[in-house]
């Protein structure tokens, strides 16, 4: 039976370190200096663990951010046509396309 000898990238004390520090709110970027590691990989590192929480993205009012594409399925629904007859739709820019959508559930 062969055995692997592939290189331990985290050890157990810097995975624990990682996720205590992650746990505390320290910031990705001190956990990868602190590390020695880059932040990509202390991402991958939290995210393997199943404590990274990805970033969520909010609008300059603090709205969840909707993409284009989702814009023009609920302004499809309203109308009540299939999405693909408004392909073109979707080059408009979102400020064009939110006020349709709200123009027509309103």
């Amino acid at each position: 039976m062969a055995t692997s000898n592939k290189a331990v990238n985290y050890t157990t004390e810097q995975t624990a370190d990682a996720i205590a520090q992650y746990a505390t709110g320290a910031s990705i970027d001190a956990i990868a200096t602190a590390l020695g590691k880059s932040t990509r990989s202390v991402i991958a590192k939290l995210s393997r663990e199943g404590v990274y929480k990805a970033k969520e993205y909010k609008t300059k009012t603090g709205g969840t951010v909707i993409a284009k594409e989702t814009f023009v399925e609920l302004i499809a629904n309203a109308l009540n046509v299939d999405t693909e007859k408004l392909g073109g739709l979707e080059k408009a820019n979102k400020a064009t396309l939110e006020i349709i959508y709200k123009a027509l559930v309103e």
